[in-house]
């Protein structure tokens, strides 16, 4: 059975170390470059009208991700909270939270735009 708490810790810590690192590396540790935005983006392996289909989701849905605009994958905007406006730390953050979630078998993926 998953923790899905430790996951979600894992996956925030990481995020935030990643993020605060790339502002460290880059910007002095404060916020700098282009402003965006950053998520992380994970594609459940069943489908929804299957019973593992509906308890996957809803695994999702109690570690605070949200399905996003196609209904077919489930996100979390900014998992490494980071406090300014930076896309570069944003998404340092998101890769790092992905890779954690990729390491506890999800079929997970980072993203970002430009503001």
């Amino acid at each position: 059975m998953l923790d899905t708490q430790a996951i979600v810790t894992e996956m925030t810590v990481a995020a935030q170390a990643a993020a605060q690192e790339f502002a460290n590396q880059r910007f002095d540790g404060r916020d700098g470059g282009a402003c965006g935005f950053a998520w992380v983006e994970v594609y459940p392996e069943s489908k929804g009208n299957t019973k593992l289909g509906k308890l996957e989701r809803q695994l999702l849905k109690a570690m605070g991700f949200r399905p996003d605009w196609t209904g077919k994958a489930f996100q979390v905007w900014d998992p490494a909270k980071w406090p300014g406006q930076s896309i570069d730390c944003k998404e340092a953050g998101a890769v790092a939270a992905a890779n954690v979630l990729k390491k506890h078998g999800f079929k997970a993926y980072a993203g970002s735009r430009l503001d």
